[in-house]
């Protein structure tokens, strides 16, 4: 593992700034660590994707039809419960298509009640898998946050939009 990670929740750690902007000591990895964080949510935010996969719940509405989840990309959808308790499989129907979309077909409705969707969803199971492009770009964003850290700046730089962008999830 290239430097320490952030709680399992960061595809880059420490160490991997650190050596970026070719600092030595531990004086400023408290620092570093949150710039990590932030650029990992930046990230997550312009490919509107999640990277570290991790589970979720979300209330529907409990009308029958299809209902999209949010997070992408869904990589499992666990069940859906109604008042704490599973329904059966045979009263709801799910799909997670080609684009990481996932999808809950409620047959049967009521729209007082809510249903509550259990599903995991990110690029990688871990660290590890998060594409190369990303990870250099969450590097390359933290550096430049700490090497700016009085500028406000102009947003992300075009360097770090050119790693995340073929990675950004398009919605027409």
């Amino acid at each position: 593992m290239p430097g320490s990670d952030i709680a399992g929740l960061t595809p880059v750690g420490v160490d991997e700034v650190k050596a970026y902007l070719r600092l030595d000591d531990g004086h400023e990895d408290a620092v570093i660590a949150g710039l990590v964080r932030a650029a990992t949510d930046m990230a997550e935010a312009f490919t509107g994707r999640w990277l570290i996969a991790r589970d979720f719940e979300v209330a529907l509405a409990g009308v029958a039809g299809w209902q999209r989840l949010a997070p992408v990309p869904v990589v499992a959808i666990i069940g859906a419960a109604r008042d704490g308790v599973a329904l059966p499989v045979g009263v709801y129907e799910v799909d997670i298509d080609r684009h990481g979309v996932g999808w809950v077909r409620l047959l049967t409705g009521d729209a007082t009640v809510r249903v509550t969707v259990s599903a995991r969803a990110g690029l990688a199971a871990d660290w590890n898998g998060v594409p190369e492009a990303v990870r250099a770009g969450i590097v390359r964003c933290a550096a430049q946050m700490f090497a700016a850290r009085d500028d406000v700046g102009e947003g992300l730089p075009a360097g770090v939009t050119a790693l995340w962008r073929p990675w950004r999830a398009m919605a027409l």
